[in-house]
């Protein structure tokens, strides 16, 4: 159980993150899928656990590096 609440504690997390770039950005959800193909609305929201794939895709949009995506979390 508590392995399980530390892994959603980091999803919601990196949810809150992604949403914060985006629209510190000015970025629409729609925008932001024209532009990747990805659906970020369950994203951000911590319903979806994303790939590894998924989240270069993310922060490389975003033009920061995946150090600094994490930068700020615990």
């Amino acid at each position: 159980m508590k392995k399980q609440r530390c892994n959603r504690e980091l999803l919601l997390e990196i949810a809150q993150k992604i949403k914060q770039l985006r629209e510190e950005k000015g970025i629409s959800q729609d925008i932001f899928y024209i532009d990747t193909d990805i659906h970020i609305a369950r994203i951000e929201i911590g319903k979806l656990n994303i790939s590894v794939s998924t989240l270069q895709d993310i922060y490389a949009y975003f033009e920061i590096s995946l150090s600094d995506f994490f930068k700020d979390m615990k």
